[in-house]
């Protein structure tokens, strides 16, 4: 792990929160009960946390609150997609906002989690301080196609190549709908293939540089089969988004200190992305890091948004 990180952290407590609808989520919280409450939206939708997330944040200056989104992660039950919209996510987020009795924190999201940190910020602005966002994921029918039907296929076609393998030739113009066939068919076999291929896919194209670390999470079958099904039900759902909803409700972000981190290469979620969003929201500091992709591992990302979040404490404290 890069130096830029904050050294790692264990949890301080955590505890599961009923929802409804069967769901139970993941919360946990570390580093400084008194300090300055931030909450860490994960990726997909349905990778979950992981340890080194902590690290993004000062642990003496920082109330560092994570949870796994449902189905995700810790969450149960897993890969569940019962009552799983991004209605549900948002109406979550409040929950475990007044559940720990805080009235604002800070708003951290990398890729889907900057899709919903958005959509929180643009839903419920009174209950955000500040907002860092990175790998900017707009959610758009041209932004899941871009990755998902033409576009990252030609920067990558041999791992293109793997990715079609499991949905035949006259099925490969819908992708999305193609693999929600199979991720949702009574075949096990058939939905594990899928899934793995799907998530791999992800993994492998997540970087400028290959990470075998980055490859081998993304291959794992606990978290390749939450990913894959629940992002393919959100991106066949369009995301359960209005068109063009982040950027439209932008304005709603005035006021709000906010930081957007995008590597030039990202080639899963292009910068031009958050070129549109900074457009949208001129009052955020954008800052496009020149050697880096799109994972939040990578150093550039990293020092990057350790940065934001020292800025963040600077402006608030």
């Amino acid at each position: 792990m890069d130096n830029t990180f904050f050294p790692p952290l264990r949890s301080r407590k955590d505890f599961h929160l009923d929802v409804g609808n069967g769901h139970s989520l993941y919360v946990e919280e570390s580093g400084n009960s008194t300090g300055l409450p931030v909450i860490f939206l994960h990726g997909g939708p349905g990778s979950g946390c992981e340890d080194y997330h902590r690290q993004f944040f000062d642990p003496k200056r920082y109330r560092i609150i994570m949870f796994d989104q449902r189905g995700a992660g810790r969450s149960t039950p897993h890969a569940n997609l019962e009552a799983n919209t991004t209605a549900h996510l948002l109406a979550d987020i409040e929950l475990i906002r007044t559940h720990l009795y805080i009235d604002q924190w800070v708003v951290f999201g990398g890729s889907w989690g900057s899709t919903l940190g958005l959509a929180y910020a643009e839903a419920y602005p009174q209950r955000v301080m500040g907002l860092i966002l990175r790998g900017v994921f707009l959610c758009r029918d041209e932004d899941i196609d871009w990755f998902y039907q033409q576009g990252a296929s030609r920067v990558f076609p041999d791992y293109w190549r793997d990715f079609l393998a499991p949905i035949p030739e006259s099925e490969r113009g819908q992708m999305v709908a193609a693999y929600h066939q199979r991720l949702f068919g009574k075949d096990d076999v058939a939905r594990m293939a899928a899934a793995k291929a799907w998530s791999l896919w992800e993994g492998r194209t997540a970087s400028l540089l290959t990470n075998p670390n980055v490859i081998a999470h993304f291959n794992d079958p606990f978290v390749a089969l939450s990913l894959a099904r629940i992002e393919c039900h959100y991106f066949l759902h369009h995301a359960f988004l209005e068109p063009d909803q982040l950027l439209r409700d932008a304005h709603r972000l005035a006021g709000i200190p906010g930081v957007i981190v995008h590597g030039r290469y990202d080639m899963i979620c292009p910068v031009d992305q958050a070129m549109a969003l900074h457009q949208a929201w001129p009052e955020a500091h954008l800052e496009i890091v020149p050697d880096a992709g799109h994972a939040a591992s990578e150093p550039g990302i990293a020092r990057a948004l350790v940065n934001a979040t020292q800025d963040m404490l600077d402006k608030l404290l």
